[in-house]
Order: C-alpha cells, then sequence, then structure tokens
C-alpha cells in the first residue's frame, strides 16, 4: 500500500505540475478545460473555507479515478448477473441495437439518445444493485426535521440506498428485475427522486456521475451490440446467484463463466 500511494502520488503531482504550467503560460488568458484546471483555478480563491493545498487536489484527483474504476465494473457485472437469468431482455436489447445502430460499427457517445431500452437495464440496474449500500456519509449542519425525525446538528446520517430501490411503497414488484419500468416513467437518478439515489444527492453527489454514466452506457452497450451470451458449461439461468459480498462498494460474491459470440462483422473487431 505504501508502494502504490507513492506511485500514486508521484503520478497526480505530475498531472498537477503539467496543467499548473500551461495556466502559468497563459496567466489572465487561462480558461479551465478539466477538473485539475477548475482546481486549480479555486486554489486562489481566498474567500474558500478550506484552503486546496497540492495534498487536497491529490485527494480530490484520487477519489474520481479510484471511484470510477471499481464502480463502472461493478455495475456491468451485476447487469450481465441479472440478463443472463433473463434472456428475453438481452434479445429486446438486441433489437433496439439493430434498429438504432445496425450491424456495421460500434456503439458511440452520441448514439445513447437513441437507446432508451440500455439505459432502462442500466437503470435497474442502479436501483437493484446500488454500488454504495450506504451512501458516504451525511452531517447535519443545524438542527432539522425530516418526516417527523428530530435531527440535531451534528448528527451523522447514513442513507441506505439498498434498502430505497427494493421499497415495495414505491417500486412495483420491487424484487424484480424489469427494466421497462423506466421506459413508462422517466424516473431521475441524478438525486432529485428520493427512492433511486445510487449517486446520492446534492452537494454530497458522486462527482464522478457523468464519467461513470459514460462509461457503463458506452461499456454495457457495446457488450451487448457486439457479442451473443451464453453460460458456459451446464449452468442454467436459475442457477445464478444474486449473493452479495460487502466492501467499500458491493460485488457479487460468486461470478459467472460466460461464452462470448461475435454478432458483428468480424472486421470490427
Amino acid at each position: 500500500m505504501k508502494a502504490l500511494g507513492k506511485n500514486f502520488t508521484e503520478f497526480y503531482k505530475y498531472v498537477l505540475d503539467d496543467h499548473n504550467a500551461i495556466k502559468m503560460q497563459k496567466a489572465g488568458d487561462f480558461v479551465p478545460k478539466d477538473m485539475v484546471d477548475a482546481l486549480l483555478h479555486l486554489a486562489n480563491d481566498p474567500n474558500l473555507e478550506v484552503q486546496l493545498t497540492s495534498d487536497r487536489m491529490v485527494g480530490l484527483m484520487h477519489n474520481l479515478l479510484a471511484g470510477a474504476t471499481d464502480t463502472s465494473a461493478a455495475t456491468i457485472a451485476w447487469t450481465f448477473q441479472e440478463l443472463l437469468r433473463r434472456p428475453n431482455i438481452i434479445d429486446k436489447a438486441h433489437h433496439e441495437l439493430e434498429r438504432a445502430i445496425g450491424k456495421e460499427r460500434w456503439v458511440e457517445e452520441e448514439d445513447f439518445s437513441k437507446l432508451p431500452y440500455i439505459d432502462a437495464i442500466i437503470k435497474e440496474s442502479f436501483r437493484l444493485h446500488p454500488l454504495c449500500t450506504l451512501l458516504p456519509p451525511h452531517y447535519s449542519i443545524e438542527d432539522c426535521n425530516v418526516s417527523g425525525y428530530d435531527i440535531p446538528k451534528g448528527t451523522i446520517v447514513y442513507v441506505n440506498a439498498w434498502s430505497l430501490g427494493r421499497n415495495s411503497k414505491y417500486w412495483d414488484r420491487a424484487e424484480e428485475f424489469i427494466p421497462e419500468r423506466f421506459i413508462e416513467n422517466n424516473i431521475d437518478i441524478k438525486g432529485q427522486n428520493f427512492a433511486l439515489l445510487p449517486f446520492g444527492s446534492g452537494r454530497r453527489r458522486c462527482p464522478g456521475y457523468s464519467l461513470g454514466m459514460k462509461v457503463v452506457r458506452t461499456t454495457m452497450a457495446n457488450l451487448l451490440h457486439g457479442f451473443n451470451w451464453k453460460l458456459a458449461g451446464d449452468m442454467r439461468p436459475e442457477d445464478i446467484s444474486m449473493e452479495e459480498i460487502y466492501g467499500l462498494t458491493t460485488h457479487p460474491n460468486k461470478p459467472i463463466s460466460v461464452n462470448m459470440e461475435p454478432r458483428l462483422p468480424l472486421h470490427l473487431y
């Protein structure tokens, strides 16, 4: 861990120095283009309650990059655990991809708006399998009352996103994987609908939301578009375990083996 931490720190400081050199060259014409530029721009603001030192900027960069890697991969793993239990959903996804994209190219970022069913599959996976079962802790900065409960100033509050997504008060057939529920209702996942909070809400919402969604959408759409998926060996859909293993993020406890067969022209691979 010490060696890994040293490597990370050297890399992040190299990135900071590189961006800072560009900022110094442009001086008054400097316009932030990415998160590192924005941090360097804010570092000189005397009104900040907590000053952005080099170490704090390194920590924020690490949160963004490390957080997006594990969560994106786990979301895709959970989604395919569910899809392989219900091959009819894969068939519907293939139909949408063939209609919207065709079979002569891969899915690109600008195609997302044409793939509502793929988006619904991802949202349903977020609902049933939030990567952070308990959202990062919140801290009440003043006395308040929420749904009849008095919460004193200074209280640390944990939000159970897993139970919200499975609450039958808000979700019909809450324990079932039904992407169609998001076709019929354009439910927000950015923190405005408190029955579904995969990225949290408000100022403490995941800072990597936009990056994470692009990675998951692109990866998921192209894995479905480019391959036919079948369980390996004698495994049947009903044999797939949905047991969880909990850590910083929640992963499937028993991964599955699959066979992937190309379904696009071979020159695309």
